[in-house]
C-alpha cells in the first residue's frame, strides 16, 4: 500500500494513526518498546510527530506486520538501519505461497505467519462458531 505522507512539520497521535493505519494505542506502546519513535510533546503535553517519524513508522509496520518480524528483531533490523544510514535499505521479500511461513531472517525467529488470509475460510469458521454458541445457548 501506497501511503501519502502530507507536508507538515507535525501531526498529531490521531493524524499518524489515519495515514498509517495503526491504532493510537500501538503507536503509544511503540514508544516504549522502539527509542527511536520519540515525538516531541505540545504545551498541553500532545504528542507531535515528525514526517520523519511518520517514515520509521510505517518501516517498523512493514517489519512487524508484513515480513513477520517480532518486535525484538524489528528492534534489532532498526539498529542496524540507524547504525548503516548510507547503505540501502534492501526491499521487502516476496510474499510466500499460501500455506507457507514468511522466510526468516538472520538472528530473527520464524513465525508461522501467512502471507495472505483466506477470508472465505475465516468467514466459514466464523459461521460455525455463531451456530455452536446458539446451539449452547438454547441448551442453557
Amino acid at each position: 500500500m501506497d501511503y501519502q505522507i502530507p507536508d507538515k512539520l507535525y501531526f498529531k497521535i490521531g493524524e499518524v494513526s489515519k495515514i498509517t493505519d495503526i491504532k493510537s494505542h500501538v503507536l503509544r506502546y511503540w514508544e516504549t518498546e522502539f527509542s527511536a519513535i520519540r515525538p516531541n510533546k505540545s504545551r498541553s503535553n500532545q504528542r507531535l510527530y515528525r514526517k520523519q517519524d511518520v517514515e520509521l513508522i510505517l518501516y517498523l509496520k512493514d517489519l512487524l506486520y508484513n515480513q513477520g518480524f517480532t518486535i525484538a528483531g524489528a528492534r534489532k533490523k532498526l539498529k542496524d538501519r540507524v547504525a548503516r544510514p548510507a547503505a540501502k535499505v534492501k526491499p521487502a521479500p516476496t510474499p510466500a505461497p499460501e500455506g507457507q511461513t514468511v522466510a526468516a531472517e538472520k538472528d530473527q525467529m520464524a513465525l508461522p505467519l501467512l502471507t495472505t488470509l483466506d477470508t472465505r475460510l475465516l468467514a466459514e469458521i466464523r459461521q460455525d462458531i455463531r451456530v455452536l454458541k446458539a446451539s449452547l445457548d438454547e441448551t442453557l
